[in-house]
C-alpha cells in the first residue's frame, strides 16, 4: 500500500502514477469478466484514494447487486453513499450492514468515509441502535 503524506493524506505524484497504473488494469480484468468480485473490491478502494469517488460509488452499487447480503459490501456502499452526499442512502446501507453483522463499531466511529453521514441527524438515530447492540449479551 503506498504512503500517504501524514499531513494531508495525499499521494505523491509517483503513487498517483502507480495507482493510475494499477487502476488500469484492474479495469482491464472488470471488463474481461465483470463478476470478478475482489478486483472490483480493489478497483473501487482504488477509486476512493484517487478521489473518484462516483467511480467507487458505482462499483460498490455493482458489488451490492452481486453480494446483496454481504455486510462489509454494504459498509463500504455505505462509505460511497457518505462521501457523494447521499447521507439517507448513507444511513440505509449502513443500517442494511449492521443488521447483516457488520459489527467494527469503534472504525465505523472514525472512519473518515462516514464524515459526512456522522454529521447528519439520521446518524443520531443510528448511534441509539449501535448503543443497544453493543449492550446485548452475546449468545453463549
Amino acid at each position: 500500500m503506498p504512503k500517504e503524506d501524514a499531513k494531508s493524506g495525499r499521494l505523491s505524484r509517483r503513487e498517483q502514477r502507480d495507482l493510475d497504473i494499477e487502476i488500469a488494469f484492474l479495469e482491464g480484468l472488470i471488463r474481461r469478466d465483470p463478476q470478478y468480485l475482489e478486483a472490483l473490491r480493489i478497483l473501487g478502494d482504488d477509486y476512493t484514494r484517487r478521489g473518484r469517488v462516483a467511480d467507487g460509488l458505482h462499483i460498490d452499487e455493482q458489488l451490492c447487486r452481486l453480494r446483496p447480503q454481504d455486510p462489509l459490501i454494504l459498509y463500504n456502499l455505505a462509505c460511497s453513499y457518505s462521501l457523494t452526499g447521499q447521507c439517507d442512502r448513507a444511513a440505509s446501507a449502513l443500517e442494511q450492514a449492521i443488521r447483516l453483522g457488520y459489527r467494527d463499531f469503534r472504525w465505523l466511529a472514525r472512519d473518515p468515509d462516514l464524515k459526512n453521514l456522522r454529521k447528519h441527524p439520521l446518524y443520531r438515530q443510528l448511534r441509539a441502535k449501535l448503543r443497544s447492540l453493543k449492550q446485548k449479551p452475546s449468545p453463549s
